[in-house]
């Protein structure tokens, strides 16, 4: 599955997908059999999180 390269779209899909279809950011990547660190570091870069409380990036 290729993700989108714009961090602020990225972030937006990711936290749909986590709202909408995971209960957690470790099960959404092993179904898209995408490594954490990958989303991590495009959406550290803008400044956000992930928040295991909300299962969103914050």
């Amino acid at each position: 599955m290729s993700l989108p390269n714009d961090p602020v779209i990225l972030l937006s899909y990711i936290n749909t997908l986590l709202r909408d279809n995971y209960p957690s950011y470790e099960e959404l990547c092993k179904s898209l059999c995408i490594p954490a660190d990958d989303i991590e570091k495009k959406l550290n870069g803008i400044g956000y999180v992930y928040d295991p409380n909300t299962n969103s990036f914050r």
